[in-house]
């Protein structure tokens, strides 16, 4: 171990989360709850928070935090589940996941946790995506919209179904696998080799959370490895956009000034087609926070909420 990994002070939660489980069609839900349902009001309405790929509702506990300590004791009641098939969350019996069923599990926990008023929404990554498309579907569940780099994909075609469908054929007959590690100290090492500007006391955090332990003794990421697996289903941007034209909420996007979408898609999506896109949903406020990469709400959890307040309290 290095001297640093024993001496360093852990990352203490100001205001933890509480642990809830939500039937959500057929699915033991797991969801992260900040404060009392009771102070939900249509002018402090429920604020839901959904995690991108490969991440858990926990994942938020750091922008909670920095937004109770800048709400001067007015604090909201916040959500954050873990989408089917990550965290504590059951995985479905299934070879793929689809985000219809994102959708639909969404449309069920607001039911559960709003069903008279609307709500604020914020995704980060593949969670962006999917507030994208559910503001556009349910233009009436949202007051405000939030979004933390959910680009969408790059464009696709219909010539591509054949090559896609064959390559998830192909995928369903190989078993899917996540590396497990030895210990918490290596799957802190492996958050921050993920995010470097992750901070130790964070990724210390995180790891116990983003981890479980197996019965070998090591540790294994909580998520289902069906989520490796290609979609067979193409990414349409016209049907896309046709939501976002449909939001009426205004939204707020957010992105790190070190994301390279160039490097991440290797061309074949820029951030100016993204802009584009963009173009179509009727209200748009933009900024940019840095140092930060993709994962946003570790990275500047402070200026993030300096936004959300902001935005939010309008």
């Amino acid at each position: 171990m290095n001297p640093s990994e024993s001496t360093r002070s852990p990352y203490r939660a100001l205001r933890p989360s509480r642990s809830a489980f939500v039937p959500v069609r057929g699915l033991r839900y797991h969801v992260h709850e900040w404060g009392d349902p009771s102070a939900a009001s249509a002018q402090r309405p429920v604020l839901v928070l959904l995690h991108g790929w490969m991440d858990v509702g926990a994942s938020f506990q750091f922008v909670v935090d920095a937004l109770s300590e800048q709400d001067q004791g007015m604090e909201r009641f916040i959500v954050a589940p873990d989408w089917r098939g990550f965290g504590k969350t059951e995985s479905p019996p299934t070879d793929c996941y689809w985000f219809q069923d994102y959708y639909a599990d969404l449309d069920a926990l607001l039911d559960h946790y709003s069903p008279d008023h609307p709500v604020d929404l914020l995704g980060h990554s593949m969670g962006g995506n999917v507030v994208m498309g559910y503001a556009g579907a349910r233009p009436e569940r949202i007051r405000r919209l939030i979004n933390l780099e959910g680009f969408g994909m790059p464009k696709t075609v219909g010539a591509m179904a054949p090559g896609r469908l064959a390559q998830w054929l192909a995928e369903l007959k190989q078993p899917q696998s996540f590396n497990d590690y030895p210990d918490l100290n290596a799957v802190a090492a492996r958050l921050r080799k993920n995010n470097p500007l992750l901070t130790p006391d964070k990724a210390d955090w995180l790891a116990p959370h983003w981890a479980r332990p197996t019965a070998q003794g090591r540790w294994e990421i909580q998520g289902d490895p069906a989520h490796k697996r290609v979609n067979p289903v193409l990414y349409r941007v016209d049907e896309h956009l046709a939501l976002w034209q449909r939001i009426t909420a205004p939204l707020l996007w957010v992105q790190g000034d070190q994301t390279d979408t160039d490097t991440w898609w290797k061309g074949r999506y820029t951030l100016q087609e993204f802009q584009e896109r963009l173009a179509h949903v009727p209200q748009v406020e933009q900024h940019t926070l840095g140092p930060s990469g993709h994962m946003i709400h570790h990275d500047q959890p402070q200026a993030l909420a300096a936004l959300l307040m902001d935005f939010l309290g309008r």
